[in-house]
Parts: structure tokens; sequence; C-alpha cells
């Protein structure tokens, strides 16, 4: 029986220093992305061009957000514009605000969505129906709970059009207000700086591509060689889909920090936070359940398993080389997690010190919001999002995933 003990303590402690190499590469790459990652008002400014600019701008009961949103479009200091308001089947206030901005200010188009056709996600067709409605030579697609600084596109069309681009894409302020969102955000925000980071994206030679649904501007050209929003009207995660197409047919795609430029809301609440953590787990296992199932443990793994392990190693009276091995490695790979939690607070979400703390409890959010939408994919045919429900067999994977 100790034999059996000390040999299960040991195979433990071999994946626990697994975990402290995969965070130090973690950090790493932080450390990296938030150094070496450009900037959307930082660049070598030779072209003075101002092109009409389409802003797509769809809405489903969006009237907490909306005249947040319009209010910020509407002053800006870019001159040559439109905005293309979408309202997408709301059942608030939604389109009375639309339609009352309209009045106002002869840049706002009020697009009334027709019903959406089957197979077609929710935004994915409004955009699409904005996009019809659009004149502008660069469209600049963005969502209802953003806020936009005055500089916003005359900076993100000088950035495209000196840069030579197709597409260029923003990182904002992500926002969020309940306690759950602020101790999981961080942690869930660690993996988008390894394969998923800006560098790789800005990298023609990787693989890597996509786009925040925040904030996008792409040549009306470019847009649509690659299909519009009609090549990824199943996809769940549009944004990520859209941006690989853009990448793979060979156009020059960029992104940038807008953090102090651009807010955007990540999750409005709880129950928003669990839909959010679901529709990033979904997509994947549409694409392979062993590569679903494989990222959920790696993520129970790497978020919370050293922490239990550190407390039980604690209570353990037994003190042999493999327990102590196992203590050490467990209380290394917590503390590597606290450190990550704390580079991501500070230098990429801008939120109180105080929240990397409980770096613990956000890690076991995001495992069980993976580990629901995993159970949710294997059982049910229909995924629901935004009010409304999907049927799984139309989906197929997206392009970003963790």
């Amino acid at each position: 029986m100790e034999l059996v003990f000390e040999i299960f303590t040991y195979i433990i402690a071999i994946i626990l220093i697994g975990i402290i190499g995969a965070w130090i590469y973690l950090i790493k790459s932080m450390i990296e992305s938030f150094t070496k990652t450009p900037y959307l008002d930082k660049f070598e400014k030779t072209n003075n061009s101002t092109p009409k600019v389409s802003i797509i701008l769809p809405a489903r009961n969006e009237e907490k957000y909306l005249a947040k949103c319009l209010d910020s479009l509407i002053d800006q200091d870019y001159e040559n514009y439109e905005i293309v308001v979408i309202d997408d089947s709301s059942e608030d206030n939604t389109e009375k605000i639309i339609a009352e901005y309209a009045k106002k200010n002869s840049n706002i188009i009020h697009v009334s969505a027709n019903s959406k056709p089957e197979g077609w996600m929710g935004k994915n067709w409004a955009c699409m129906e904005g996009y019809r409605h659009a004149k502008g030579d660069l469209l600049l697609f963005t969502d209802a709970d953003t806020k936009h600084s005055n500089q916003v596109i005359s900076l993100s069309v000088s950035h495209l059009l000196s840069l030579q681009l197709d597409a260029l894409s923003a990182i904002p302020r992500l926002l969020t207000f309940d306690f759950l969102t602020k101790v999981s955000l961080p942690m869930i925000s660690t993996f988008l700086h390894t394969k998923f980071s800006a560098i790789n994206v800005n990298n023609p030679k990787k693989k890597a591509a996509y786009f925040f649904g925040s904030f996008f501007i792409i040549t009306k050209k470019t847009y649509e060689e690659v299909g519009m929003h009609e090549g990824v009207k199943h996809e769940i995660v549009e944004d990520g889909a859209l941006g690989k197409k853009v990448k793979e047919s060979g156009h020059k795609m960029r992104i940038v920090r807008g953090d102090e430029l651009i807010d955007a809301v990540w999750a409005r609440d709880s129950k928003t936070l669990w839909h959010a953590l679901k529709r990033l787990m979904i997509p994947l296992y549409l694409q392979s359940e062993k590569i679903a199932i494989g990222s959920f443990f790696a993520v129970l793994f790497l978020l919370f398993v050293p922490f239990p392990i550190f407390v039980i190693t604690n209570l353990i009276p037994i003190e042999t080389t493999s327990t102590t091995i196992l203590y050490y490695s467990a209380a290394i790979a917590s503390l590597l997690i606290y450190i990550g939690a704390v580079i991501e607070v500070k230098m990429g979400l801008k939120l109180r010190l105080i929240y990397a703390v409980f770096a613990p409890l956000g890690g076991l959010v995001v495992t069980l919001g993976f580990l629901t939408g995993l159970i949710q994919a294997k059982g049910s045919s229909s995924v629901s999002w935004r009010g409304r429900s999907y049927s799984m067999k139309d989906h197929t994977q997206s392009s970003l995933s963790i």
C-alpha cells in the first residue's frame, strides 16, 4: 500500500513540475505580449487620406449601453463616416433609442434586421444586414456595449492606411462589474498571450489569427473577398473565424492595443460570465471531442489543481521524499499562478490587485464553466446565446479556442 502511495505521489509531483514549466512559459509570454504588442495610437503616419468609413453596429436588447456607445461614436474628430445601427429583433427599447438618435443625427442609419434565416447566428446576420446598407470603403465593426475615444476612427484609419493593412483590430479595455467576473477574467486571459498573442497574429509566418469583435476595421474589398459574415454565418465565435479567413487568404492584418481608447464590456454579470465560458468550450467540442476534453483537463490542472494539493500536503503527516517533492512542487506552481494573475490584473486588465488574491476561486470558476460547456455540448442539441437557441449540428469550429 505504501509503495502504491509513493508511486501515486511521484506521478502527481511530475505533473506539477510540468505545470511549473507551463507557467514559466505563460508568464514569459505574458510579459512579451504586454511589452511588444503595438499600440493603436503609436505608428509612423504616412497617409492622410480620409476615405468614407461605415461603422456597423449590431444591437440586440442593448438599451442599457447603446446610448453611451452612440454618444462616443457621434463625437468623433473624423469627418467622413456613417453609423449603421442594426436593431436585431430587440425586445426592449433598443429600436426606440436607435430611432431617436437617427432623427437627431443624419450620420446614423437605422436598420431593422429582417428575420434571421435558418443556419445563421444572430449577430452574424445583423452584421450582414448592416453591410448591405453601408456605403463606406472601410467597414468598422463594433459592439453596442463599447465606448470609444473621439480619436479612435481617425487613428484606426490612419494606422490601417499608413501600414498598408487590409484589416486592423484593437484590444479594448475589458470592463467587468461583478466580483466573480473580476476574479475569473485574469485567469482566462492568461491563455491569450500564447498561441493567440497579438505578436503571433501580426507575424505572417504564424497561423494565429482572429479579430476582437468589439473593434475591427477592414477594407470593404477584403471583407467581400473573404465571404463577409455570410462565410461565417454559423460560427458561435464569429470574430475569430472571420479573422482566420482574412489571414488564410493572404491579406495583411494586425492587432494592436487600444485599451486606453476603447472600453468594452466582457461580461455584464455572473450569468453572462457563465454563458461566455460555455461559449468558448462548445465550439472547441464541435471541432473535436478529444481536443475539448484535453483542453478542459489542461485548464483544470493549470488553473486550479496546485492549490488543493498544496493544502492537502500541509495536512499529511507522512514526511517522505515523495511528499516533500509534492509539497514544494505544489507551492511553486501555486505561486506562479498568483504571479500570472498579478501580471494580468495590473498590466492587462487594470483591476485592483486584490482580485489577483482570489486566483484559486477564479481558476475554479473558469474550470466549472468549461466543464458545464463540455457537458452541454455532449448532451444537448442546442445552445443558447443572447436569448436565442441555436442547433449545434449546424455549427462548426471557430478559430478562437483555448
